[in-house]
């Protein structure tokens, strides 16, 4: 699909190349970075979260019995988290869109910090689960609120990589979990120290939030001109200040008289945004259905599975594959601009179907004597991260912050990250017991099979969206669903919807 730049749209690549001069950085724009890296906190909360628990639970089973005695006890601690997660994201666009982005963040943090300390000061594992429910919902309304923010604050030249710092905190807060738990394995309290600490970066991040101004688009489409001037001249010389404000006062003044007598329930009517739609749900899918969650909640249970049973071997094992989930994200951070979102993702999903065919052919082969086999499941396991981390793990949050119209970003990337958090669902649910049913090699084998279909599904529904500001973008949908000359089909469709 061929999009023609508009060279009057302010951050188009037509326009840089007329007014180089008026590109922005954001390494020469402090507040650019300070609004990034606040937000991204949430990306922080979201990746402790996935991380701590893989650790917490091998001393959790150690506390509680009949949690070590149930396979199905241990997926609920790990998976309600992910439960409160798919509420939280559900109703996170909703509150987006009506209380603002930055509201949204406040209101996630005091709920992760309540949820913190329940989880530490749970008396039993029924206890815990109200705790992780908790956590989930402030983690599930953060994962929808951190992207949109930060895309909608961001120039469409360096949009990719911003939106990236929010993927890199989600891999730094799992590095990181693993190093808090490797801090506690000998403190008295073990998991309840790891839990609890958890709460830190919300109570931060509430603070800091308190001191950021709400995005400029979504003061716009609230009319409220002059606060979003105020923002927007932050990020912007003066220059291209007055061409972005000219450009998002005609969208916003576009999309209130297209949002008018629109429900929520009716946005799908459109065929654009079901393309959209398409592409920002599935990829959310498929990053969970690939297994990367498998891998982060159990990787020290099946670096266990693998034949190294010591806690602390299997942690350590584990900081290692996170570290390297981190450093792929930093690299990420410099593809997504520049090779594109596309072409990253697939070449993400190649090394990831590779990788997951080596761990499934290491356990194949676990019976065997040989400690051979053993340590090729950690090579697949830090391959798999190697090739994920870059690509697949940026990718769909990225693209599902900026294929959306302005007025239905919020909900749309809310159900699209429900998506997400169903699929994370039904994955951390099922990976113990269908390892134990079938066996782990078949276990792998399967996610492999389902990694083909995920770059298939790319290959076909995705398009590049790489440096193309969000009205390009939007016109990128048109064409795919009508044509080279989509204004007066998307026009008539929503005429006969009126009528």
């Amino acid at each position: 699909m061929t999009i023609t730049t508009h060279y009057s749209i302010p951050g188009s690549s037509g326009y840089l190349d007329i007014y180089p001069e008026r590109k922005v950085s954001a390494f020469q724009n402090p507040y650019i970075m300070g609004f990034t890296a606040v937000a991204s906190i949430g990306g922080l909360l979201f990746g402790y979260d996935t991380g701590v628990i893989s650790g917490a639970l091998l001393y959790i089973k150690d506390d509680f019995p009949e949690v070590r005695h149930s396979n199905f006890l241990q997926e609920t601690i790990v998976s309600m988290a992910v439960a409160g997660a798919i509420v939280g994201a559900a109703a996170g666009g909703w509150i987006n869109d009506v209380y603002g982005r930055k509201k949204a963040t406040l209101i996630a943090d005091v709920i992760f910090t309540l949820g913190a300390i329940v989880m530490a000061a749970a008396p039993d594992p029924y206890i815990l689960i109200i705790g992780r429910v908790l956590v989930g919902l402030g983690v599930g309304i953060a994962s929808v609120t951190a992207p949109v923010y930060i895309a909608e604050s961001s120039p469409s030249e360096i949009r990719g990589a911003l939106v990236g710092i929010n993927v890199l905190m989600i891999t730094g807060g799992q590095f990181l979990s693993y190093l808090i738990n490797l801090a506690f394995t000998q403190v008295p309290g073990t998991w309840r120290w790891m839990l609890g600490v958890s709460g830190v970066p919300a109570v931060v991040q509430f603070f800091l939030m308190l001191l950021l101004p709400e995005s400029p688009r979504w003061l716009l489409i609230k009319n409220r001109k002059e606060e979003a001037i105020t923002v927007l001249a932050k990020i912007y010389d003066f220059a291209r200040l007055e061409d972005e404000v000219n450009l998002l006062t005609t969208q916003s003044e576009k999309d209130c008289q297209r949002r008018d007598g629109i429900r929520y329930w009716d946005v799908f009517k459109s065929k654009e945004i079901r393309l959209a739609f398409l592409a920002g749900a599935g990829l959310q899918a498929f990053q969970q259905f690939i297994g990367i969650n498998t891998v982060m909640y159990y990787s020290p249970t099946i670096v266990q599975m693998a034949g190294f049973q010591s806690n602390e071997l299997a942690l350590l094992l584990s900081l290692i594959v996170a570290g390297m989930n981190a450093a792929g994200s930093v690299l990420g951070i410099y593809l997504i601009d520049h090779a594109g979102r596309r072409k990253l993702a697939l070449y993400s999903l190649g090394g990831v179907i590779a990788s997951l065919v080596i761990l499934a052919l290491s356990f194949f082969n676990q019976s065997s004597e040989s400690g051979l086999y053993g340590w090729l499941a950690i090579l697949g396991l830090a391959l798999y991260i190697a090739f994920f981390s870059p690509g697949m793990g940026p990718v769909p949050w990225t693209v599902n912050s900026e294929v959306y119209p302005e007025e239905y970003r919020g909900i749309c990337g809310g159900m699209s990250a429900t998506v997400n958090w169903v699929s994370n669902l039904i994955v951390v649910q099922s990976f113990l017991s269908v390892a134990a049913a079938v066996g782990t090699g078949p276990t792998f084998l399967i996610i492999a099979i389902i990694a083909v279909l995920a770059f298939m599904f790319v290959v076909v529904y995705v398009p590049e969206t790489k440096g193309l500001t969000f009205d390009e973008v939007e016109l990128l949908w048109k064409e795919r669903a009508w044509g080279k000359n989509p204004d007066a089909q998307s026009l008539l469709v929503r005429t006969e919807n009126h009528s």
